[in-house]
C-alpha cells in the first residue's frame, strides 16, 4: 500500500492540533520504505509529524523539489535535531542563491543551508539530472522541456550567479526542480513541489519518460496566477495523460480548485495539513 500524508500545507484540516503555514511537505510510506518529499519552511513540520505519530528519524531518503525556503528550509531543522536519514536528493544547481526581486531590493528565498552543512552532518547528497530510479517503481524526474508556452516563470524570481569573478542576477529558470513519481496498479502517482517550470511541462516529461499514464498528481501546481482559460486547458491536457485524481496544495490557487472540482472526470481535493491519500 502507498500512503501519502501532508505534514505541511498552507491550509488547516479537521485536525486542529496541527500547525499550518506557507509551505509544503509530504511523507510517503510505501511498504517498508519511507520518503520525505519537501520539508516545509521550519520546525513546525516535525511538530506535526510528532502529533500524527509519524516517524521522520530515519527515512530511506529525503527529496527536495527545489531550493525555495518554503520547501527546503525545514530540512536544516530536521537534520539539526538528529533526524532525516543519511541521503538527500535534489536537482542540479540546488545551492545557487535564489531571490525575489522587489523593486530596488531582493528577498532571499534560499534553503538556508549549503553543501558544507551536508558534509558536516554526514549527509550523502545525490543529484538527479533527468530520470533517476530510487528503487523499483519509484523515480525522480527533472530537466523539464518548455513545451507549453503559456507556462511562464514570473520575472520576479531570480538567482545570483557568478561568472569570471562577476556577480549578476539572472532569471531563475528552476533547473533544480524535480518531482517524485510512484508506480501503482492504476498508473503513476506524481508529487510536485511548486511546479515553477509549469505543471503541464512537468507531467508531460514524466508521462513520456516513464511511458505510463499519470493517474494522480498531488502538490503545488502554481496555477495561482493562471486565468480560467489556462486552467481549463491544464485540466484537458492532464486528463489526456491519464489523470483521474488531482490533489491541490500550497500554491495552486482557489480559482483552479473551484474550476476543476466541477469536472466530473477528475476527483479533486485539497491536501491540507494532516490529510492522507491511499493507493495500492
Amino acid at each position: 500500500m502507498l500512503q501519502i500524508t501532508a505534514l505541511m500545507d498552507d491550509l488547516e484540516s479537521e485536525n486542529k492540533a496541527l500547525i499550518h503555514e506557507h509551505g509544503l511537505s509530504f511523507l510517503v510510506e510505501k511498504g517498508n520504505t519511507r520518503f520525505l518529499f519537501d520539508c516545509g519552511s521550519g520546525e513546525h513540520v516535525w511538530y506535526n509529524a510528532h502529533r500524527l505519530g509519524k516517524c521522520v528519524s530515519d527515512p530511506d531518503a529525503v527529496i527536495l523539489s527545489h531550493s525555495h525556503y518554503d520547501h527546503a528550509a525545514g530540512y536544516r531543522d530536521l537534520v539539526e535535531q538528529g533526524d532525516g536519514g543519511r541521503v538527500l536528493y535534489t536537482g542540479p544547481h540546488f545551492f545557487e542563491p535564489k531571490y525575489a526581486r522587489m523593486e530596488a531590493c531582493y528577498t532571499d528565498l534560499s534553503a538556508g543551508f549549503d553543501a558544507e552543512f551536508l558534509q558536516g552532518h554526514g549527509i550523502e547528497h545525490r543529484v538527479s539530472e533527468e530520470v533517476t530510479r530510487i528503487m523499483p517503481g519509484v523515480w525522480l524526474v527533472g530537466a523539464f522541456p518548455r513545451v507549453y508556452g503559456e507556462e511562464q516563470i514570473p520575472e520576479r524570481f531570480v538567482k545570483l550567479t557568478e561568472e569570471e569573478g562577476s556577480f549578476t542576477m539572472t532569471q531563475d529558470l528552476f533547473e533544480d526542480e524535480i518531482c517524485l513519481a510512484l508506480e501503482t496498479q492504476k498508473g503513476l502517482v506524481v508529487l510536485v513541489g511548486c511546479s515553477h517550470p509549469g505543471i503541464l511541462n512537468m507531467i508531460k516529461k514524466v508521462h513520456e519518460a516513464l511511458q505510463l499514464p499519470v493517474y494522480a498528481v498531488f502538490g503545488g501546481t502554481h496555477l495561482v496566477e493562471a486565468d480560467e482559460a489556462r486552467i481549463r486547458k491544464t485540466a484537458r491536457e492532464l486528463k489526456a495523460m491519464g489523470l483521474h485524481v488531482l490533489g491541490f496544495s500550497h500554491c495552486s490557487g482557489s480559482l483552479a480548485e473551484e474550476i476543476i472540482k466541477q469536472d466530473a472526470e477528475v476527483q479533486c481535493c485539497h491536501m491540507a495539513v494532516g490529510d492522507s491519500v491511499f493507493f495500492t
